[in-house]
Formats: C-alpha cells, structure tokens, sequence
C-alpha cells in the first residue's frame, strides 16, 4: 500500500511567498505517513501578469521555492513531486515544469506541459498561455515510492492520447496537478479525471489550487483521488488549502487492466 498525500493551494505571486504557503502543507504530509507527496501547478508562484512572471523567472536550479522543497523532501525523507514550476530555460524563455524530487533532495525528472490552455471562455475569460510559456515535446515517466508515475499538467487532461501513451509506458499512476479555472472546473473536472482512469486503468492524482488569487484569476480546487475503476478515492470538495491523505493499493492496477484490457485490444486504423 503506497501513502500519497495531494496539497491543495492557493499560491501566492512570488516564490518566497509560495514556498512559505506550501512547506507547511508538504509537513503536514509527511506527519501523516505519506511516502509520495504532489503539490499542485504553479507551485512556486501563480503570476498572470506576463512582465511581472517574467521579471521573477529564473532557472530551476536557482528558483528558491524549488530549492526550499528539495531541502524539505530530504528532511522528511520523501518523494515530492512539485506538480509544476514556473521557469526560466536556457533560452530564456519560460517553463510551465513538473519537476519530481527524491528522498534525498535530488531532483530525478523533469516534464515540461506539453499542451498550451488557449481559450476563450464562455464567461468572457481569455487565456493565452502559448504567449508566455514554451510547451515541452516529451511525455515522461518516472520511478517513485515503488511505482511508475506518468506525468502531466492541467490543460494535458483533455488529451487522452498523452495518457494512453504514459499508460503503455508501464505508468501506474498518472499525475495532474492543476490551476483549473472555475467554469471549466465545475463542468469538466472530475468527469476527465475518472475518464482518464478508466481509459488506463490507472490510479489519477490530481492536486489542485484553489480559491481566488493575487493576480485575480479564480481556481476550481477540489483536489482529487481517482482509482483505476474510475471511482473517487479521496477529494476535497472545496477551495481553501489543505492535504488530501489517501491509500494506493497498486494490485488494483493490474486488475483493473485484467478486467478491461483496452490497452491490448486498440487497433491501428486509417482515417475517415
């Protein structure tokens, strides 16, 4: 049985500010027994103002919240995975990256968000996040606290190819950490959550923010645990910041694939 603990947030917009809202949630965590902890998306900062983000950028190695979590997982004796940082890469451009750290503080793989939210919402909200952010070009998976995990972030939730792909990769739990916005969360949220599961027969993990925010934007929140039948396991059903302790019996995965193997039954098909 794996122990993994889910931090809800609601992330302030500097990196200090950040690492001092999460670190207590992250001991929380860990007082509780949990061997994997995953925090949310933008995590070290949720900043919607471009020149603002990109004037407090800076590499994964230098960015402070990143580097406060590192010295806690180690401390804690824990695998972290930091759902996702904003920041800056080599080229100067920026970073939406979920970085996964180990009990020992060194970090063991990095996943940059591969699909970019541009939409334009039907209450009038408008999100560009290609203006800003480079999409990766890779899936990832990950070996922690005895499992493989696939990553993910967010707005990747809509596309289930990603997670068929992660699922084929030997992943048993598939990771989504997330700043969903307040109508698409209310509407989409946990049904693309428990589709994923279904589809893959694997365990979803999906840490959330919440509440409204610095820079004004509103997040969905409720924090959820879904099982590889598709059932929630855990949730929170609210906004404010907080931990979400569950159980991972990891047997379930491959039964749940036993019973419905559509990872073996796809078929190659031409187009229409």
């Amino acid at each position: 049985m794996l122990k993994v603990g889910l931090i809800q947030t609601r992330s302030p917009a500097s990196q200090a500010a950040a690492l001092e809202h999460v670190l207590p949630l992250v001991r929380e965590a860990a007082a509780g027994g949990a061997q994997l902890i995953v925090t949310p998306e933008g995590t070290n900062m949720l900043q919607g103002r471009r020149s603002a983000l990109m004037a407090q950028l800076v590499s994964l190695d230098e960015d402070p919240a990143v580097a406060g979590l590192r010295t806690a997982a180690a401390e804690l004796g824990v695998w972290l995975l930091i759902g996702s940082a904003m920041v800056r890469r080599e080229d100067g451009k920026a970073a939406n990256r979920s970085t996964l750290i180990s009990p020992d503080g060194v970090v063991t793989a990095t996943y940059d968000k591969l699909h970019m939210f541009d939409a334009d919402l039907p209450n009038g909200e408008r999100a560009r996040e290609s203006e800003t952010y480079e999409p990766g070009a890779q899936a990832v998976t990950a070996d922690a606290a005895g499992t493989r995990l696939g990553l993910s972030v967010c707005y990747d939730i809509r596309f289930p190819a990603l997670y068929r792909a992660l699922a084929l990769a030997g992943a048993q739990v598939l990771t989504v950490p997330a700043a969903f916005t307040r109508p698409t969360g209310e509407a989409h949220w946990e049904i693309l959550l428990r589709a994923r599961a279904i589809e893959t027969g694997a365990f979803v993990l999906a840490p959330a923010q919440g509440g409204r925010h610095e820079d004004g934007r509103g997040t969905w929140g409720r924090t959820t645990a879904i099982a590889p039948w598709g059932e929630v396991i855990g949730k929170l059903d609210h906004d404010e910041p907080g931990v979400l302790l569950v159980d991972l019996d990891l047997e379930a995965v491959d039964k749940a694939r036993a019973a419905i193997p559509a990872l073996k039954n796809a078929r190659a098909f031409t187009g229409p």
